[in-house]
């Protein structure tokens, strides 16, 4: 069973620029799509962008390439989400998913399609203000 637990959340002044770390469990593929997304209240989730851990190729979303930036770190087993320049507008639950054992175009393609995923973290809290 795949856990994902995501952490870095909490307050930030406008401008600032935290970084969030998902860590997961239970992979058994070094080969797995993780994706993280956001929703604000009363808006629909939103993909921010994916990494495929076997390789570590990126996907954003075009209005996230800039500001956000996804990584990981195999030897902690952990991957982040760096955000930049925030703003009000970016307060929202960040949560970051999992699909295991995914090849080829998987994560190119379904990477930033939440119904895709089968795993989701808590979720951790990032609240902007100005």
């Amino acid at each position: 069973q795949v856990q994902l637990v995501e952490s870095g959340g909490g307050p930030v002044q406008a401008g600032g620029s935290p970084r969030l770390s998902c860590i997961p469990s239970g992979f058994t593929s070094s080969r797995n799509c993780v994706g993280w997304f956001r929703q604000a209240p009363g808006k629909e989730r939103e993909g921010v962008g994916a990494l495929e851990t076997g390789g570590g190729s990126t996907y954003y979303a075009g209005s996230m390439k800039g500001r956000f930036t996804i990584s990981q770190d195999t030897a902690k087993d952990t991957l982040y989400l760096d955000m930049n320049n925030l703003k009000p507008e970016d307060t929202a639950m960040y949560y970051c998913a999992a699909e295991p054992g995914t090849w080829g175009a998987w994560c190119s393609t379904f990477g930033l399609t939440g119904s895709r995923y089968t795993y989701w973290g808590q979720g951790t809290q990032v609240t902007v203000s100005s």
